[in-house]
């Protein structure tokens, strides 16, 4: 039986600990380990856990990232509830097995801390890797500071676990602005935490000799469509069981989380649409235009980013003068993932509702995003609101020593 932690009320933690602290409430059966910066401590600190007793689960130290999932792959495929962390290079390796992860339908528990990919190399954090695994079948939730890693991992076990959803489920982080920034964080109890996540039940387990079953048949093409479709269709229908575990997860703790998040926009003008740490940084920059400028400014931020808040992000941006879809990540030759997302929701709707989109790159490598940079993206919105088009490159980069650099001249006759 696995010693409890007594924890206080408001613990000083950062989000590497509050994920690692997460993941011990919810007694994984089997947590895989391999170190990359700058995820290395969830692990570390988890092995600690299982050193000191706090823990009745398998610490299972593996050669690389694609060992570590495959690690998770097989002991939740015999019926384990089993986690892991990693960044950047190493989610990299992990892509292979993510989608068998998915496929098996094997609920598995990834906290992805967002770092640059290379080269050259950097182990700072931005969204080069988040995108990596965007179509390999995980739900996908988004934490914009540390308490919000606790908190969605406890949710992600839930979520992953349930009958009507049995997918892997995976929580990023900013890496070091959120892994490494300690902050007041109000955790539950040990025995509170477990009983929201609740005990494992596995279903159709590989241990299970009564009931031999098969993972990883080849199907070719006499099923393989069939099988896709049906995974499609689970994570297309997941948001109910995401809505309702953050529900639930409300009324024990009053923490309030939904697959979009907004922030002043019930008479904004103009946005910001973000991810991660961005978030806080952006409503810092529109509170204070608000109250000095008067720029009705508001944010979005889309906390679930598969399976994508479609229809909520439409009708969030929907009479919306000016939005700015912020990519922390470099297309490379194409427009930023976040704007095509965006501009496919917005496609949908009539041509007279439908905002003016930019497109902005910003913050590769750690470079810092700050509540200036929020705020000169805001006023530039506005100013195209005020004539009516977009007076700027739809493409820039935000924040880039040297010459500006931008594409697609919007040019008026």
């Amino acid at each position: 039986m696995a010693e409890k932690m007594q924890l206080n009320e408001v613990e000083v933690w950062d989000g590497n600990y509050a994920a690692a602290q997460a993941l011990r409430q919810a007694q994984v059966d089997v947590v895989a380990a391999y170190p990359i910066t700058p995820s290395t401590p969830i692990v570390e600190t988890y092995g600690a856990f299982v050193a000191n007793g706090y823990i009745d689960g398998e610490y299972v130290m593996v050669e690389s990232e694609h060992g570590a999932m495959s690690t998770c792959v097989g002991a939740a495929a015999a019926g384990g509830r089993v986690a892991t962390a990693t960044s950047s290079q190493g989610y990299m390796l992990m892509v292979e097995v993510l989608y068998q992860a998915s496929g098996m339908r094997l609920p598995i528990v990834l906290n992805v801390v967002n770092r640059a990919l290379a080269s050259p190399l950097n182990v700072r954090g931005d969204h080069g890797d988040m995108y990596l695994g965007r179509d390999s079948g995980w739900v996908q939730l988004d934490a914009f500071n540390a308490q919000e890693a606790y908190d969605l991992n406890l949710c992600a076990f839930k979520i992953g676990e349930d009958i009507n959803v049995r997918l892997p489920v995976m929580v990023h982080q900013d890496g070091f602005v959120t892994s490494h920034t300690a902050q007041n964080i109000h955790p539950l109890s040990d025995d509170e935490a477990y009983a929201f996540v609740g005990d494992y039940k596995p279903v159709e387990e590989m241990l299970d000799f009564s009931k031999p079953v098969t993972y990883g048949a080849q199907t070719e093409e006499d099923w393989h469509y069939e099988h896709k479709a049906k995974q499609h269709r689970a994570l297309m229908d997941s948001y109910t069981v995401i809505d309702r575990v953050f529900d639930e997860f409300e009324k024990k703790t009053g923490r309030k989380y939904k697959r979009l998040e907004t922030y002043m926009m019930e008479d904004a003008e103009v946005a910001i649409l973000a991810l991660g740490s961005t978030v806080e940084t952006s409503i810092l920059a529109a509170k204070q235009l608000r109250e000095e400028e008067g720029i009705k400014a508001g944010v979005v931020a889309p906390r679930c980013i598969r399976p994508f808040p479609f229809e909520e992000l439409r009708e969030s941006l929907a009479g919306l003068k000016c939005v700015a879809a912020l990519d922390r990540s470099c297309p490379m030759g194409a427009m930023g993932a976040l704007y095509n997302e965006t501009c496919g929701a917005l496609a949908t709707i009539p041509a007279d509702q439908r905002p003016m989109v930019t497109n902005f790159i910003y913050g590769l490598g750690g470079r810092d995003f700050s509540v200036e940079e929020a705020k000169r993206i805001f006023r530039e919105q506005k100013a195209n609101a005020d004539v009516g088009y977009i007076t700027t490159p739809v493409q820039q980069f935000s924040g880039l020593r040297g010459p500006k650099l931008g594409f697609y001249e919007m040019k008026r006759s």
